[in-house]
């Protein structure tokens, strides 16, 4: 009366499982350059700590009698397991079967590993190594058909932004749906050189005339550099790394709060050389990520994004142990005007941290929109002004810190200024509708036209005018909260976090996240 047969045939499915597909094939994906899909998901997870779900879920040949004669696993294994203890999910390519194509990976399976995601309400992991949902044009004769195209389930994929983190590593070619779930993620990363991802691959582009190699076509180049894709890696293990730092910032959904981790960094920490970090010459940079790094927990500050909207740096960072998202201004690049790129770039960054009950802190230097006729071709007011109404539709606590530039429309963008928010200014503030040297002309027009040495004339009302421009002077008026010594930013800023941390409230974002 045992059921230890069909045990036995349970064990030798799931042995056979594990062949993936097959010794020549796994052989020529490992020498490749690639982790096989069990060995990532063995590298992510924590030691021991993945449960298979649907690990017996292929197609099967049975001969005459009803006995399985062959066995070839689906190319998608999913499950749960943890990452720095925490439960997560997780979904991973296999492309040894089929090329990891979505058709051939029992559809069902692709929506059921979304769906518990959402149901459990914990953050979800896509190792991504496919190409599209529809498999190749093959699949007409095979199926005797075609069909009017439909992703089953992208209802679940995209209501999972709005609920659970979602973090996509692109580990290999993808293409079609294969690139689109990499882009409907929070967080996404390509490995160098072994990853590409496109809308359709070399073959097809080649039909328009574009013979181009995956790498040229769609590379980490390209996308990191496009914001497609957040971040590059080196290699597939640097890549877990970076997905395992990400998570560590985020609850497991909008219905639990952000973890504070015990800091033996002492809030009050004060580091001298920030009193010179602003050059007293406007014109001249500094490196601001060298300002976050003193300023926020050593060692917590984890980039996302760097290689593009570059005026602009988003990351995640710690306040005395409290997890905050970091916003700030990089004057190396446009000196830190807010272009096109960069106002997307901190549209989907406030998002992000409205939906997990993220407190941001702003580290300020921006001289306005990027001018000229290259940002008016890239329809920069359109994006910029995007920035700024999710910047006013945010809730979460925020805190600027104005360290020097803040002038017009994009600078007022600093906060949303019609709530209640903390805000501070470096006595090197600098601020107004727009810069002193670039609208004197303009506003001094008649005045320098009867003048009989306009040039003189202009620099005695550029004098005139620097003498009022004194933060000083803002501060008199209210118009600037508290003027502040540089090196106790510190201090100020884990005050911020303690203050908002039993402000923050969970639940669902009031709209959707956008990928």
């Amino acid at each position: 009366m045992s059921w230890e047969k069909e045990i036995e045939e349970l064990k030798l499915r799931q042995k056979l499982a594990k062949k993936m597909g097959g010794e020549e094939k796994v052989a020529r994906h490992v020498n490749a350059g690639k982790l096989t899909v069990r060995d990532r998901i063995e590298k992510l997870l924590d030691t021991d700590s993945f449960e298979e779900v649907g690990s017996v879920t292929g197609k099967a040949e049975y001969d005459d009698n009803g006995k399985m004669v062959d066995f070839q696993p689906a190319n998608l294994i999913t499950g749960r397991g943890r990452v720095n203890g925490k439960r997560i999910v997780v979904a991973g390519d296999d492309f040894t079967v089929r090329g990891g194509a979505n058709d051939a990976g029992i559809r069902e399976k692709l929506t059921h590993v979304e769906l518990m995601a959402n149901s459990l309400q914990l953050p979800l992991v896509r190792l991504v190594d496919g190409t599209g949902g529809g498999g190749s044009v093959k699949t007409i004769e095979t199926a005797g058909r075609t069909y009017v195209p439909a992703v089953s389930g992208w209802e679940v994929v995209v209501d999972n932004l709005s609920k659970v983190p979602v973090v996509a590593l692109a580990l290999g070619s993808t293409a079609g749906l294969g690139a689109a779930r990499v882009a409907a993620s929070h967080y996404s990363v390509m490995v160098k050189e072994t990853s590409q991802m496109f809308v359709a691959g070399p073959p097809v582009v080649a039909r328009i005339g574009e013979k181009l190699t995956k790498n040229e076509l769609g590379g980490s180049e390209i996308h990191t550099r496009n914001g497609a894709v957040d971040d590059e890696a080196d290699s597939e293990e640097e890549a877990f790394e970076l997905a395992r730092r990400f998570l560590s910032y985020l609850p497991s959904s909008v219905f639990d709060l952000p973890e504070r981790q015990p800091s033996e960094d002492d809030p009050a920490r004060r580091e001298e050389w920030l009193i010179d970090a602003i050059p007293r010459d406007p014109r001249k940079v500094y490196k601001m990520r060298k300002i976050i790094e003193a300023v926020v927990d050593k060692d917590s500050f984890f980039e996302m994004g760097r290689k593009w909207g570059r005026s602009i740096i988003t990351g995640f960072a710690r306040l005395d142990g409290w997890p905050v998202a970091i916003i700030a201004s990089d004057p190396y690049h446009y000196g830190g005007a807010w272009t096109a790129a960069a106002s997307q770039k901190v549209l989907r960054f406030v998002d992000l941290a409205q939906t997990f009950h993220l407190p941001v802190a702003h580290l300020v230097d921006i001289p306005g929109f990027l001018v000229g006729r290259h940002a008016e071709d890239q329809a920069t007011i359109r994006y910029g002004v995007r920035a700024m109404t999710a910047i006013f539709q945010a809730t979460v606590p925020w805190c600027a810190m104005i360290v020097r530039k803040t002038y017009g429309v994009a600078g007022a963008a600093h906060m949303n200024s019609g709530r209640f928010n903390l805000r501070y200014a470096w006595p090197s503030g600098d601020w107004g509708s727009l810069p002193i040297a670039g609208g004197l002309e303009a506003a001094y027009k008649s005045e320098l036209e009867a003048s009989d040495d306009p040039k003189k004339k202009l620099e005695e009302i550029e004098e005139r005018l620097n003498r009022l421009r004194s933060p000083f002077r803002t501060a008199e008026r209210f118009m600037i909260d508290e003027i502040v010594d540089p090196r106790d930013t510190r201090k100020l800023l884990c005050d911020f976090a303690e203050l908002a941390a039993p402000l923050r409230r969970t639940g669902v974002p009031s709209f959707g996240v956008r990928p």
